[in-house]
């Protein structure tokens, strides 16, 4: 009979750390014993709000947890998972998985050999707006991604395609389920020497194409994606979690939803509106994790999956670079 609550904690408790914290003292799966954070103060002013333990040191965690969310610059990801993993310890790690491929493909191996879970945070994955989509045939020919933010100086140590554009090209690569064959990418210095904008544009071994772009110096915040394919179209907008659903009316869907007509076709759209579900994407994504542990099932971001999208990201801002290298030299002195 599979336990009913499993034993959890943090690594790293800053301004999205917090949040695990929150959400591992409230589900019912889970039982948060405590966290640790290089800040000893900000960590027993953690543990005292939430009457746990702060640990010093990951093997005091690691002896006392079985779940533990690794929320750490992307720089201490491999050797705060290794160590875990190592220990028998699941691990949620935030997005990025890691700096660099070798270090995703060593995870997943050790997880393989330690015989743990690890999923990695790609939380858009738990949008309502991207679960709307759940039981409808999504087979892309084009996908329009725009996810633009303000400028935020806290995030300026990552690159923009890692810090953002990263999440949309992981839902590419789940909606289209196909093998990138090409990438062309552009990047934009507007306010520093480094890729403020950035935007690639992805074709697919079965025909499909993706145009992503990322900003994080926009007046405006945008978190967008568009869906076309012979059947419909797919208005997502990730920041309101709705989605706005059309597709071509046929005999299985007469009933369903506003009929539209496609100017002078003589076809019909169907549309529907899926609103925000309200649940907290967090709140599902963990969720969603201690569930595959206590199931054992697989988890819904698997390392593998997290790997092939920081391999994109990385050819995407290598070339986005080398296009703003040559901008740069261009220019006159």
């Amino acid at each position: 009979m599979p336990k009913e609550k499993i034993k959890t904690g943090v690594v790293g408790v800053g301004a999205l750390g917090r949040h695990h914290l929150k959400w591992y003292s409230q589900l019912p799966q889970s039982e948060l014993v405590g966290l640790l954070d290089i800040d000893q103060d900000k960590a027993s002013r953690y543990a005292a709000e939430y009457n746990v333990t702060a640990f010093k040191s990951l093997e005091e965690l690691a002896e006392q947890v079985e779940v533990v969310s690794i929320v750490v610059p992307t720089t201490a990801h491999f050797e705060t998972a290794s160590f875990l993993i190592e220990h028998g310890v699941h691990c949620m790690i935030e997005k990025p998985v890691a700096v660099s491929l070798d270090e995703a493909k060593r995870l997943q191996e050790m997880a393989e050999k330690f015989h743990v879970k690890v999923t990695v945070g790609q939380i858009e994955r738990f949008n309502p707006a991207i679960l709307a989509l759940s039981g409808l045939d999504i087979r892309p020919s084009f996908i329009e991604a725009h996810r633009l933010a303000a400028f935020d100086p806290r995030g300026t140590d990552v690159a923009v395609v890692l810090d953002l554009m990263i999440h949309d090209i992981d839902l590419v690569l789940y909606l289209v389920k196909s093998e990138v064959v090409d990438i062309q990418a552009s990047a934009v210095a507007v306010i520093s020497d480094r890729a403020d904008i950035a935007n690639a544009r992805l074709t697919f071994a079965n025909g499909a194409v993706a145009n992503l772009t990322a900003s994080r110096i926009s007046l405006n915040a945008m978190r967008k994606l568009r869906i076309f394919q012979q059947s419909g179209y797919f208005s997502l907008d990730l920041a309101q979690k709705q989605a706005d659903i059309y597709r071509l009316a046929g005999p299985d869907n007469e009933k369903q939803g506003l009929r539209l007509p496609l100017g002078k076709s003589g076809k019909d759209f169907v549309y529907i509106k899926k609103p925000d579900s309200g649940e907290d994407m967090l709140g599902m994504e963990l969720g969603s994790f201690l569930k595959a542990v206590i199931d054992d099932g697989s988890p819904a971001v698997s390392v593998e999956e997290a790997a092939e999208a920081l391999r994109v990201a990385l050819d995407v801002d290598r070339i986005g670079k080398e296009s703003l290298a040559k901008m740069l030299e261009a220019q006159p002195a």
